[in-house]
């Protein structure tokens, strides 16, 4: 029998395995190893049996567009591109037919390195996939190998979402997560662009983001996270800050009067901060709330 190459659980759930397998001992072993074959201008071994391991030409093979991962370590890359010279490409790649050539579905990192590894073919299985499952599978594979970061995961959701009609439970359902995982990733990316582009290059935590997210005002929310970066502050340090004003937020909210509140509204939105008016009699007070002395010096010059 085969060796099985192990494509992972959750790849194996939207992809049916089929365990017959009568490959010889020398084409199971080449294809194992990824050795480049005799004839390396063939596109392809023939072989008709379905989910059996091929040698594809890597001129003949393009990049995923729906590949959820943005960015590729170079040094790793580069290290597994030493690996794969030594022991040839151990996993092989997943691929479907388009146009007359191959369009990866997963594993492009390994073509990736597998080219540096000056490879021309590389094993790989044809399959036949549409464009939300080539998504789906590019997802599980990224996820269990623990490659994307949160905002990737948290795009990749979106894309699903808005692409292909798919609800939060219905993803969740499709790649073994629970619908909170996926709910909770995908508001990440409602935090300013610049505290998800923090966590895309690892300055700040998940943990630090949810916290952030915790936090009503999108100004708010930057004068926190820049004083998370300037204090090198933990995630549990971070939830001491914003303690006081979460259970601000979540207080029960009293009768206002429309006027008042509409007065609020111009001020914070000319502001750029939480504005609040309180009566006292014919007058009262102005409320003006701030988070770090650069947001109190931008106050103060939209003011003058």
């Amino acid at each position: 029998m085969a060796q099985n190459y192990g494509l992972g659980r959750g790849l194996a759930s939207l992809i049916p395995q089929n365990k017959k397998n009568k490959t010889s001992k020398s084409q199971k072993e080449l294809n194992y190893f990824g050795k480049t074959p005799s004839n390396d201008n063939a596109s392809a071994v023939k072989v008709d049996e379905k989910n059996q391991i091929q040698e594809i030409n890597v001129v003949d093979i393009i990049a995923n567009p729906y590949q959820p991962r943005a960015d590729f370590d170079e040094a790793k890359l580069y290290e597994l591109a030493e690996s794969i010279k030594q022991h040839g490409v151990i996993q092989p790649i997943m691929v479907s037919q388009k146009n007359g050539q191959y369009e990866i579905i997963t594993g492009e990192r390994r073509f990736q390195a597998a080219k540096i590894a000056g490879l021309s073919n590389i094993p790989a299985i044809i399959r036949t996939a549409n464009n939300q499952q080539k998504l789906e599978l590019a997802i599980v594979e990224n996820i269990q190998r623990q490659d994307l970061n949160p905002i990737e995961e948290a795009k990749s959701y979106l894309k699903l979402a808005d692409e292909f009609n798919l609800s939060q439970e219905k993803i969740a359902e499709k790649l073994g997560k629970s619908r909170s995982v996926v709910a909770n990733k995908i508001r990440l990316l409602n935090l300013p662009v610049e505290i998800q582009r923090a966590l895309l290059e690892g300055k700040i935590t998940e943990g630090h983001a949810k916290l952030l997210l915790a936090i009503p005002n999108p100004e708010k929310q930057r004068a926190f996270f820049e004083m998370i970066i300037k204090n090198k502050l933990t995630v549990r340090q971070t939830e001491d800050k914003t303690k006081e004003i979460s259970v601000r937020t979540h207080k029960r909210k009293i009768h206002v009067d429309p006027q008042i509140k509409n007065l609020e509204d111009e001020f914070s939105q000319a502001l750029g901060t939480k504005v609040k008016i309180k009566k006292s009699g014919g007058g009262g007070r102005v409320v003006i709330e701030y988070y770090s002395q650069e947001e109190l010096d931008n106050i103060l010059e939209k003011l003058r």
